[in-house]
């Protein structure tokens, strides 16, 4: 099932337990953010030729964090696109350590995955019509990224935050300091519509996020006080 948010920016959504997928066609590359998990590939598969956009035109897939339901189709793109994600989610993912191992791994095997590009925090991707920057937000993972398209105030945030300030478990890797600042560092954007790896997408992104960062102070307290 898909939706065309805006025009050439489509949600892709193949069903639990996958996460949610973004395409996104530029005057210049065509870009898959999440392909989500393997199991969903042929769903994934139909959904992006049912747009329109034939598969070997896709020019990159980029992963939002080191979870399985976030990039485990990876294994059937990577031999013909390049997969790129933040450095520290590029050596959890190609070493299939622990992380990758513990969290969502769905019964399938996570050893044999490749990242041919690793980002830092601040990069661009430039598709022409589409400007991305990058933002290392690590807290839910060490790894984890969101995408922010500065001229059309578009967030796609992986599982950083989503709608109504919800905010995900902290992983082996993650933290909550770096949750808390990580959310801090993105409410200083403008923001109009928030795309989340799951869930609702959101048009109250500031509040939002405000939620979502106290929700973080308050599970950081806790967690202190165990």
């Amino acid at each position: 099932m898909y939706q065309e948010i805006i025009p050439k920016l489509y949600l892709i959504k193949t069903g639990k337990p996958s996460c949610q997928s973004y395409l996104i066609s530029g005057d210049e590359m065509n870009v898959l953010i999440d392909p989500g998990i393997n199991q969903n590939f042929e769903i994934l598969k139909k959904d992006i030729q049912d747009i329109g956009i034939d598969m070997n035109s896709l020019d990159m897939v980029i992963n939002t964090h080191e979870h399985v339901d976030h990039f485990g189709a990876n294994i059937y793109l990577q031999k013909k696109l390049p997969i790129i994600t933040h450095r520290y989610a590029a050596t959890k993912i190609m070493s299939a350590d622990d992380e990758v191992l513990r969290c969502r791994a769905h019964g399938h095997d996570p050893h044999g995955y490749h990242v041919h590009m690793w980002l830092e925090n601040m990069n661009v991707i430039n598709l022409g019509n589409w400007f991305l920057k990058i933002f290392h937000t690590p807290g839910h993972t060490s790894g984890s990224l969101c995408i922010y398209e500065p001229r059309k105030r578009i967030l796609i945030s992986g599982d950083t935050v989503f709608a109504q300030g919800t905010i995900s478990n902290i992983s082996s890797s993650g933290s909550y300091g770096e949750y808390i600042n990580s959310l801090a560092r993105l409410n200083t954007l403008k923001i109009d519509l928030l795309l989340p790896g799951h869930g609702d997408i959101s048009t109250n992104v500031e509040e939002d996020i405000e939620k979502a960062t106290a929700n973080a102070l308050k599970k950081h307290e806790k967690f202190l006080n165990q």
